[in-house]
C-alpha cells in the first residue's frame, strides 16, 4: 500500500511520556510524513511548537482513558487543547453508559465535544473490546447522526485494540459517511494493511516508523 504515512496518528500517550520523548515524535512524525502526532492534552503546547511550520498536525485525546468523567470536565478538556493548537479530538465514550443502556447520556456527551469542536476535526473512542456487536453499533448510529468526523476502536489501553471485525462493524454502519480509526495493537505493516483493507480511513499506533519501514 502507498503512502501508508499519511493515514497514521504517531502516537504517544504513556503516563510516563517525557517532553523530550514528545519532542522525538515531532521530529520523527515529519521525518516520516505522519499524518498527525497522537499526544495528551497537557503536551498540545509543546507539540504544537515542535511542529511550528510543518505539514504535520497535532491530536490530543480527550477524557483518555477512561471516558468516565463528567461531559463538562471532558469539553473543557477539549476547549483547553483547541486552544493550545489542536486540531483533532479523540474523545472517548463512558462505556459504562453504553453498557447500563443510557444511550441519551452517551448521545449528549458526544455531542458536547462535537459542539466544543465546531471546525476541529472530533473521533470518538470506543473501546470496541468492551462491547459488543449491537452496542459498536448503536454508537455508531449516534456517532453518525451527530456528524462526528471519525469513529474510533480502542485506547489502546484496554484489554485488546482493534480487530478487523471492529472495524467491519463500524463500516457496515457509517459506511463512506465518516472516517474509521483503527488503533490498539498495530504493530506490523500487514495488520496495518488489513485494517485498511477492512474500511480503516486512519490508523492510531506507537509502532508507526516501523510499520512504514516494512
Amino acid at each position: 500500500m502507498e503512502n501508508l504515512s499519511k493515514y497514521i496518528d504517531h502516537t504517544l500517550l504513556r503516563a510516563d511520556a517525557s517532553i523530550d520523548e514528545i519532542e522525538k515524535l515531532c521530529a520523527e512524525a515529519d521525518r516520516y510524513g505522519f499524518c498527525s502526532v497522537c499526544v495528551n492534552s497537557a503536551y498540545v503546547k509543546n507539540a504544537k511548537e515542535f511542529l511550528r511550520n510543518q505539514d504535520v498536525k497535532v491530536c490530543s485525546v480527550v477524557g483518555f482513558p477512561l471516558g468516565a468523567m463528567c461531559t463538562k470536565a471532558k469539553s473543557f478538556e477539549a476547549k483547553c487543547a483547541i486552544e493550545d493548537g489542536a486540531s483533532e479530538i479523540d474523545m472517548v465514550i463512558n462505556v459504562g453508559w453504553v453498557k447500563s443502556g443510557r444511550f441519551d447520556l452517551v448521545q449528549s456527551d458526544i455531542k458536547s465535544l462535537r459542539d466544543t469542536c465546531r471546525g476541529v476535526v472530533l473521533k470518538v473512542i470506543f473501546e470496541t473490546a468492551l462491547l459488543n456487536k449491537e452496542q459498536i453499533q448503536k454508537v455508531c448510529e449516534i456517532s453518525k447522526e451527530l456528524g462526528v468526523d471519525f469513529v474510533k476502536t480502542s485506547t489502546g489501553f484496554s484489554t485488546r485494540g482493534a480487530s478487523v471485525e471492529d472495524v467491519k462493524i463500524m463500516k457496515s454502519v457509517v459506511g463512506d459517511k465518516i472516517g474509521i480509526k483503527a488503533s490498539g495493537g498495530i504493530r506490523s505493516y500487514e495488520k496495518a494493511v488489513e485494517m485498511m483493507e477492512a474500511g480503516a480511513t486512519r490508523l492510531g499506533t506507537s509502532s508507526g516508523i516501523k510499520i512504514v519501514e516494512n
